[in-house]
């Protein structure tokens, strides 16, 4: 593609509108389209996957450009990242520009610190460098800079898998199962799938496949009584109903009315018929208590840093602190309290997060069972293994980019013991 000075101009301003980064970069662009509706097709891919490149490789840019500025960025990104070379863009850069340019190109990112070429900040990097060595932080970090795959959901209540694979490949769109996910499909390129029939009809929703393993994990049976605490837009919610083939009482709990409100027209397509989707105030919400001791499965996917999310959205680690990880670390051990709470004699709950850090993970699991011995943890391993998925991770199960070619998640399964009580 040959870059115009409008193109240039605009990704410029679309970085200029994003940087601050108050809200999260993927919204900020979505309005940032919306305001400028002369972007054709092509404009819009390619503002947003400089300014989502630029974000990825933020650290390194700005260690190296003199000027930090939109302009700049973008152009170090073009040609550092993107494979431009300054030929292509000679009619558009300045002599300076041109002299700098060459120099970034020049440069060995593997001659740089660890923060730099990992793009991690330092404070992050100190976290974790408390349980790993600085090659596996280094892999980490580069596999969070590579962009993620387009991952499907099979709605099974419609649909099976081999159907839809034949579907997509009739109309010559690269896909095929996932690795690990019974209901997944992972596709080679991105098409705009959200406008395509089988998205419409609700036979495919998007969903990573590391979100899905948690369905699974969680495993709920047809009949029973499920809560899932913290819904968001609802695409755990949707595939717990399809796992229960729609037979029991599944409630979908959050406390953003918005986030809610994008989940009914995904139920509407669903056709699912056991889903109750409720906003509620907090973890103590009475509609909450009046179900407490009732419930044979919970899922919690807590509130999180989101630092196993950085290829789909890499301003997170710009927005995310120490102090805002010490906040996340409070209500994420009042909300999984609560969440226990819920839970029959027998039940399971799955604690889940998207985020590689111990102390949003193993610890809050390790702190919740000291102060709550009627649970017991559950081997994540062998109740994947009952569902007939070979993944080994261990008692708890963690995701990486690297190894499963999903999001960094964590879960943790655990189970409500009859305790007998003892007298004083």
């Amino acid at each position: 593609m040959q870059l115009t000075p409008f193109q240039l101009d605009a990704a410029v301003v679309a970085l200029r509108t994003i940087l601050p980064l108050e809200y999260p970069a993927d919204a900020i662009l979505r309005n940032f389209f919306r305001e400028n509706p002369m972007l054709g097709a092509q404009d819009r891919a390619f503002i947003a996957e400089t300014v989502f490149g630029i974000l990825r490789h933020r650290f390194f840019l700005e260690n190296l450009t003199k000027l930090v500025t939109p302009r700049a960025l973008v152009l170090a990104y073009l040609v550092k990242f993107h494979g431009m070379n300054l030929r292509e863009l000679a009619a558009l850069i300045s002599e300076t520009e041109t002299k700098w340019l060459s120099e970034i190109k020049a440069i060995h990112i593997d001659a740089l610190p660890l923060p730099v070429q990992a793009e991690f900040p330092e404070w992050l990097v100190g976290k974790l460098q408390q349980f790993m060595p600085d090659t596996d932080i280094l892999d980490l970090g580069l596999s969070l800079q590579k962009s993620a795959p387009l991952d499907l959901r099979v709605n099974t209540i419609l649909a099976k898998r081999s159907e839809v694979l034949d579907t997509l490949k009739q109309e010559g769109i690269e896909a095929q199962e996932t690795p690990y996910s019974p209901c997944g499909i992972r596709l080679t390129g991105k098409p705009a799938i959200n406008r395509h029939t089988l998205f419409l009809s609700g036979k495919i929703e998007v969903q990573d496949e590391g979100s899905q393993i948690l369905g699974y994990l969680l495993a709920p049976k047809r009949g029973e009584m499920v809560v899932d605490f913290c819904a968001g837009a609802g695409g755990k919610s949707l595939l717990l109903g399809a796992l229960m083939n729609s037979k029991g009482r599944l409630y979908a709990f959050d406390i953003s009315e918005k986030r809610l409100s994008n989940l009914k027209p995904r139920f509407k397509r669903s056709g699912l018929s056991n889903l109750h989707a409720q906003r509620i105030a907090n973890e103590n919400d009475i509609k909450i208590k009046r179900l407490a001791g009732k419930i044979d499965r919970v899922l919690v996917d807590a509130p999180c840093s989101g630092l196993g999310t950085l290829r789909r959205n890499p301003d997170l680690k710009w927005r995310q602190s120490p102090q805002s990880i010490e906040e996340l670390k409070t209500k994420q051990a009042a909300i999984l309290a609560a969440a226990a709470g819920l839970l029959k004699p027998g039940g399971r709950l799955v604690y889940a997060t998207c985020s590689f850090l111990p102390e949003e993970n193993q610890t809050i699991i390790h702190d919740f069972l000291v102060a709550h011995p009627q649970f017991t943890l559950l081997n994540c391993t062998e109740l994947l293994s009952q569902q007939k998925i070979p993944l080994d991770t261990g008692e708890f199960l963690q995701l990486s980019p690297k190894l499963h070619q999903t999001d960094g998640f964590f879960a943790a399964a655990l189970t409500r013991t009859v305790v007998t009580q003892q007298s004083e």
